[in-house]
């Protein structure tokens, strides 16, 4: 197992999701974070699982959801840098470390 940590700028970026969500439907904000949950623990048991999309970066795609999780592996830990939909953002998580 990896320890898993998300940076402040990823978490504001679930949290806005989750919000946006939310806001369309009861309870789909929830199911958001849950499918953000269930991939961290999927990057936690194998990061390396996971391809390299940009530089060291890597993308863990959210089940049901149109967005990824974008992080890098360092020797003990996963560091999640990003949560970004799918078709937007393409290349503001490549300068995050």
């Amino acid at each position: 197992m990896w320890a898993v940590v998300v940076t402040e700028a990823a978490e504001l970026d679930i949290n806005a999701a989750a919000v946006w969500y939310e806001r369309e439907a009861v309870g789909l904000g929830r199911q958001f974070l849950d499918a953000v949950t269930a991939t961290l623990k999927r990057i936690e048991n194998n990061p390396q699982q996971f391809p390299l999309v940009y530089g060291d970066k890597r993308r863990a795609l959210l089940k049901r959801f149109p967005y990824g999780l974008y992080f890098r592996v360092e020797p003990t830990v996963a560091v999640v840098v990003g949560c970004f939909h799918g078709h937007r953002n393409s290349k503001a998580w490549q300068s995050r470390r």
